[in-house]
């Protein structure tokens, strides 16, 4: 992935999206997992609790007689009585073992459960979770006593089932969950909306610049919030500087372009009085002398012309581009040839469509296709092709072909025509500095330009702009 294209998928509403999703999953997680510990230890608490209570029962049930212990009354726990009900009470002896069990715990191998815990002290409550010999885990709750003798000390022990308390822990954690995930979503659309409504700004300070880009406002409007407002009186002010620059430059070369007409039109009246003279008064050497300055005196007209036409231009990247539509401007630079060299009867073929604008100064295009369909009309002979496309591949771009059926350029002069500084003498006249002009300008905009047989017979110059907006693709100079 290129840098362009990195930048261009950098969001902050994402990043600040993940950023929070990142943390209210933490959040939410660790909110869930203490949430969860928390009523596994209330419901064990509430278990030994309830299983001490439970041994109380076996207490106040129990009768022994000449060391036979037996129950005196029906147990008040209904599952104590009942086989196999996951509820057991045991009353046992360090020394002698076993010595009674409830009608639940008939079937339960005692062995298992007498391995789980170790003698209890007397008047001590012992309570843990443990895997008996038959792989199930079961809560197990200890009272140490002394009889009444004051001899004999016996554990008596009540042993519940794990199942119902991991049913219950199961239905709070599937509940909990459930509830979390639900408040997580809810969360996070309202925090999406609420970084919607915070970002806002920045959509329309985006918006803002693209309409002044495609010439639809002059500046940025001034309802910002307090922290945007000293980006957006900068951006204003930068705006507002180069605009007066751009004037101020082309008021000060035109300036200097009329200064240095009067002396030019000066030295071309003398040299023009001095070749009207006589031949008789003139010898061959000064006659020599006037013709070359001629020759200096036009190469340097040519010469100011192109330099200042070079100055003058506007700079194709800024983002503050104008709009203009190719089909008129092209319009208005066939109108004019077309008087200027209605002798010839060219007939003018265009293939353009509505809707294409040019992103940048009416000025620069107009001075690429004048010179362009200029060099098209001197040396063309009878027809001109105009032909304009959007090219999909490698990227979107706007192409301009240009064709004549004139006698066109040379190979080995097709690449020189378009390089900076090609001396004048060098080419026919017109040749050199127009298109030395357009290649400055387009490279400006980022654009490229190729000069190559035409298939009229002539020749073919191609014009393929990056910054320009048509009704199904918008693009903008990469400059």
């Amino acid at each position: 992935m290129s840098a362009e294209q990195k930048l261009s998928s950098y969001s902050l509403q994402t990043r600040l999206l993940t950023a929070v999703s990142v943390l209210l999953t933490i959040f939410l997680g660790l909110t869930g997992i203490v949430l969860d510990r928390a009523f596994r230890s209330s419901i064990e608490a509430g278990v030994a609790e309830q299983m001490q209570a439970q041994i109380y029962v076996l207490l106040s049930a129990v009768e022994e007689e000449d060391g036979t212990f037996y129950f005196l009354q029906d147990l008040r726990e209904p599952r104590f009585t009942q086989l196999n009900s996951g509820l057991y009470g045991l009353v046992s002896n360090p020394a002698a073992g076993e010595v009674l069990r409830t009608p639940s715990a008939l079937e339960i191998d005692y062995p298992d459960f007498a391995e789980l815990w170790q003698d209890v002290n007397r008047g001590d409550f012992y309570f843990s979770r443990e895997f008996a010999g038959d792989g199930e885990e079961y809560f197990i709750a200890v009272y140490g006593v002394v009889w009444e003798n004051g001899a004999s000390s016996y554990d008596f022990a009540v042993i519940e089932s794990t199942s119902t308390y991991l049913a219950e822990v199961n239905n709070f954690r599937a509940s909990l969950w459930s509830w979390l995930g639900g408040v997580a979503v809810l969360l996070l659309v309202l925090q999406v909306l609420l970084l919607r409504w915070g970002l806002s700004p920045l959509r329309r300070l985006a918006i803002d610049l693209k309409s002044i880009e495609n010439s639809n406002s002059e500046q940025l409007d001034e309802d910002y919030p307090k922290e945007l407002q000293a980006v957006t009186q900068n951006l204003n002010l930068l705006i507002k500087s180069e605009r007066k620059q751009q004037l101020r430059y082309r008021e000060t070369l035109g300036d200097l372009a009329h200064s240095l007409k009067t002396p030019l039109a000066v030295i071309a009246g003398a040299v023009q009085g001095l070749s009207a003279k006589p031949s008789e008064q003139v010898d061959d050497e000064s006659i020599a002398h006037v013709q070359a300055v001629q020759e200096q005196l036009e190469r340097m007209n040519q010469i100011i012309g192109y330099q200042l036409q070079r100055a003058v231009k506007t700079n194709g990247g800024s983002s503050l581009a104008r709009r203009v539509e190719l089909k008129s401007c092209v319009e208005k630079i066939l109108r004019a040839l077309e008087k200027v060299y209605a002798a010839k009867s060219m007939r003018v073929t265009c293939d353009l469509d509505s809707g294409v604008y040019f992103l940048g100064d009416e000025r620069d295009l107009m001075e690429v296709l004048g010179n362009v369909l200029d060099n098209a009309f001197k040396y063309g002979s009878q027809a001109i092709q105009l032909t304009a496309s959007v090219r999909l591949s490698p990227a979107a771009q706007l192409s301009i072909k240009i064709e004549d059926d004139g006698p066109g350029i040379a190979t080995d002069h097709q690449e020189f025509v378009l390089q900076r500084g090609a001396r004048l003498d060098t080419l026919a006249q017109g040749q050199g500095i127009g298109l030395a002009v357009v290649t400055d300008i387009m490279s400006s905009y980022g654009g490229q330009i190729a000069v190559v047989d035409s298939a009229l017979g002539g020749a073919s110059v191609e014009l393929v702009f990056s910054n320009f907006q048509s009704p199904t693709h918008n693009a903008s100079s990469s400059t």
